[in-house]
């Protein structure tokens, strides 16, 4: 078997720090593989990752570091199985952060976010018209070139013979991660993740799920996040910074309440989740937060599963934003199958907070109004299909914000853009 037959999925890039990038890929069979990688301004000058083994028990899954990078580079690689080098038709390059603090402006930043992503399997979907489709929208994605792409939940679907065992789950994501067109995105971009219940059990599954931790240990496999869980309770919580951006990464399943249980206090992200994401974004000096999270914020329209459907404890965390005057505070969220932008703000003497709601990347899309939505922007409703590109530019003390909605074959469906200066309070006290 030559080296490219022996690679199942990926390779993918995850994260990226000035100092180390992490890099993925999935085999066939029990192998051995490392990646070798160089400066494209010196490619003389090559650097190799540590061997790992790949076997049946890690879903012959191979996550290596790339540790000898400096900030503001651009690496190309090569992966290697079994000593033989893999060939690809597509470019495999990754990049750095760049160390601009003290130096200059914080580079420009473009990402892409989208969620819902579902591949079809006959044997095992249900009957009938097949719910996944329009899967070149990942090379429309790709054609953007962003810097990193943001998953927002939903990732791959679970079918029923998957979520009773980690047998199933392996072969779910495995599935999922091959699909063909998804390849050429996931060798040059690098990815970060949340979940939502499709990748996490059964639909609308919650902390009372039997196979929770298998759940959690599968997605960290697939994933290339830079943490997971640093609450300590068993989810995926996590953050990652990239130039003056801050991220963070909810975990809104691990810690869940039934939808159907009123018997108790109900909540969807947790109060010790919420008090470490008030508390880290009370100490971020980044001009956009961006929380991202399974299901929808910012609504009224208490349905399906978004965040109105907990009352009490939405309330809890958009009134501790308010407290402590956090600034800058933007909601990505998915989970809908459709696409929105909601604007939040109480009165004149706070900042509108946004969400943006954007889905479905290949799953059945459904268009939808909201109409009992206040915070909703019509303009920005949009049912098919779609990924969103945001780009973040300008001056440190000037930092713009641009959302574009983009559908499956990367045409423009509407545009916003964002000040920073906008996301502030007037005065501080």
């Amino acid at each position: 078997m030559v080296a490219q037959d022996q690679i199942q999925s990926g390779p993918m890039v995850g994260y990226s720090t000035m100092r180390e990038v992490l890099l993925w890929v999935q085999t066939m069979d029990a192998t051995k593989v490392h990646f070798e990688y160089f400066d494209r301004e010196d490619p003389e000058k090559r650097y190799k990752t540590e061997t790992t083994s790949t076997n049946s028990n890690n879903g012959f899954v191979a996550k290596l570091v790339a540790n000898h990078v400096l900030p503001g580079k651009k690496y190309a690689y090569e992966v290697f199985v079994d000593g033989v080098k893999v060939e690809r038709d597509y470019p495999m390059e990754f990049q750095s952060q760049t160390l601009w603090q003290w130096r200059e402006d914080p580079p420009e930043v473009n990402f892409v976010v989208g969620s819902c992503n579902y591949v079809n399997e006959e044997r095992f979907d249900r009957p009938g018209e097949p719910y996944g489709s329009d899967f070149e929208i990942f090379e429309s994605i790709h054609q953007k070139h962003p810097d990193f792409m943001l998953w927002l939940g939903d990732n791959t679907y679970l079918r029923e013979p998957d979520w009773n065992s980690r047998a199933g789950f392996l072969h779910r994501y495995t599935h999922t991660r091959s699909l063909p067109q998804l390849q050429p995105l996931l060798a040059s971009t690098h990815h970060y993740a949340i979940w939502d219940d499709h990748d996490y059990g059964p639909n609308d599954s919650d902390g009372s799920f039997w196979l929770k931790r298998t759940a959690s240990e599968i997605f960290k496999l697939f994933w290339g996040n830079p943490n997971y869980d640093v609450i300590e309770e068993g989810g995926i919580t996590g953050s990652f910074q990239w130039a003056d951006l801050h991220f963070f990464l909810l975990d809104n399943r691990y810690y869940r309440t039934s939808n159907n249980n009123f018997a108790t206090d109900r909540e969807m992200l947790g109060k010790k989740q919420i008090d470490w994401l008030i508390n880290a974004m009370a100490s971020s000096e980044s001009p956009f937060k961006f929380v991202c999270i399974g299901g929808q914020v910012l609504s009224t329209e208490a349905m399906h599963e978004n965040y109105a459907t907990f009352p009490k404890e939405q309330r809890y965390l958009l009134d501790k934003i308010r407290e402590a005057r956090i600034e800058g505070v933007v909601f990505l969220d998915g989970d809908r199958h459709h696409t929105g932008l909601s604007r939040m703000q109480e009165s004149r003497d706070v900042y509108p907070i946004y969400d943006l709601t954007c889905s479905s990347l290949t799953a059945g899309a459904y268009p939808n109004n909201e109409e009992l939505n206040q915070y909703r922007l019509e303009e920005t409703l949009f049912g098919e299909h779609n990924f969103g590109l945001l780009k973040v530019s300008g001056p440190q003390t000037q930092r713009v914000l641009n959302i574009t909605i983009f559908d499956k074959d990367g045409k423009e469906v509407w545009t916003k853009t964002i000040e920073a200066q906008d996301l502030r309070y007037t005065s501080r006290k």
